[in-house]
Order: C-alpha cells, then sequence, then structure tokens
C-alpha cells in the first residue's frame, strides 16, 4: 500500500529482521521509519495509527499483552487485521515432499499438514476489538526452485533456530537435490486467514 500513499511504522523484536527491512526498503525507495521492539511493548505512542497489521505473526504473541498495546496504538474506530498464510501440502506434490524432509530432520515440527479450516471469531478478541469481517480464500502462490528452497530453510522446523548447523546444512544439500530436478517455477497453493478488527474505544 505504500505506492498509494500510506505512511508504514515497521517493528520486529529481531533486530536482524528490522536490518533486513531496512535494507529492503532502501532498495525500493520507500521512506519506512523501522524500530526493534516487542510487539507486546512497543514504545510507540498512543492513539496514533489508522491500521495495526500482523502478518504470519500472531501466533507468537502474548495475547494478554498485545492486544492491550494494539489497542492502545490505534486511534478510534482504527482497524487491526490479522493474516496468516500456509501452503497445502496435501494439493502440492512439492510441499508435501519438503514437509517429509523437515520431519526427517525434526520429528517434532508442528508447523506442517495444514489443511482448510473455517475461520470463527475468537473469543479473545471480544473485549477491546469488533470482528468486522473474518475470511478464508485460496491462492496460487508461484516459486521458483531457490526461493521454495529458501522458504523451506526459513520454516520453524528448519532454520529457526530448531536445527544445529549441520542439520540444516545436510536439509539444505538433501532439499536442493529435490529442488534441482523441478521446472525452474511452479505453483504453491496456499490457505489464507485474514480477520479484520475494529477497536471498541
Amino acid at each position: 500500500m505504500y505506492k498509494y500513499g500510506a505512511e508504514w511504522t515497521g517493528t520486529d523484536i529481531s533486530e536482524n529482521q528490522i536490518s533486513e527491512a531496512i535494507r529492503l526498503a532502501k532498495e525500493a525507495n520507500m521512506n519506512i521509519d523501522f524500530f526493534t521492539a516487542p510487539a507486546e511493548n512497543t514504545g510507540l505512542v498512543e492513539n496514533y495509527f489508522d491500521v495495526i497489521i500482523a502478518c504470519q505473526c500472531f501466533m507468537y504473541f502474548d495475547k494478554a499483552k498485545v492486544l492491550p498495546e494494539v489497542n492502545r496504538l490505534l486511534k478510534h474506530d482504527g482497524r487491526f487485521l490479522i493474516l496468516f498464510m500456509a501452503w497445502l501440502p496435501f494439493e502440492s506434490d512439492i510441499a508435501i515432499k519438503s514437509e517429509k524432509l523437515v520431519l526427517k530432520y525434526n520429528p517434532n515440527w508442528t508447523g506442517g499438514g495444514i489443511t482448510r479450516y473455517k475461520s470463527i471469531i475468537p473469543e479473545w478478541s471480544k473485549e477491546l476489538f469488533s470482528c468486522i469481517n473474518c475470511t478464508n480464500y485460496d491462492i496460487n502462490v508461484v516459486f521458483t526452485r531457490e526461493s521454495w528452497h529458501g522458504r523451506m530453510i526459513a520454516c520453524r522446523g528448519v532454520g529457526a533456530s530448531s536445527l544445529s548447523s549441520d542439520e540444516i546444512d545436510q536439509f539444505k544439500k538433501e532439499h536442493w537435490s529435490i529442488m534441482r530436478n523441478l521446472q525452474e517455477k511452479f505453483i504453491i497453493p496456499h490457505y489464507v486467514t485474514m480477520l479484520d478488527f475494529k477497536t471498541k474505544k
């Protein structure tokens, strides 16, 4: 939405993630303010934001702390959007092979095997927010061999502090042996859940 005039502020608890975000924003000639801070205690100005978005991250937050913080930061009638997107392994031979390899190296990984599900308005939201829209939809995401390889390395079961450096190296070699036999570009079906809340204050 930047190109339509939206002004953005980005936060993450990881300094490395913020450094990478700053680099990418500069490459794209985007003037965005970034801060290293936990979502539960950002230190940002209250009643300032029209919209707050949590994309692919809300499951990691402490809801008891993050919801009051989001409510504090939003203006009256501000919107809070939560988006979660996951590939559908049982509808993609590539995805299921990749998941099986993750489980070979990390049998305790719980991030795979996702199927379609119906979203419901969560109880935890009702004190501070009204749910305006709760929706699910499919999307076909185009990957190259390299980008899907990187996606799997970055997943919680592999590179996100789950495996040792040696195990990650072994995973990379074995996973790339699968990737190099694929066509350069392919589609991985995903399922998207989006929750759109409005503050009650």
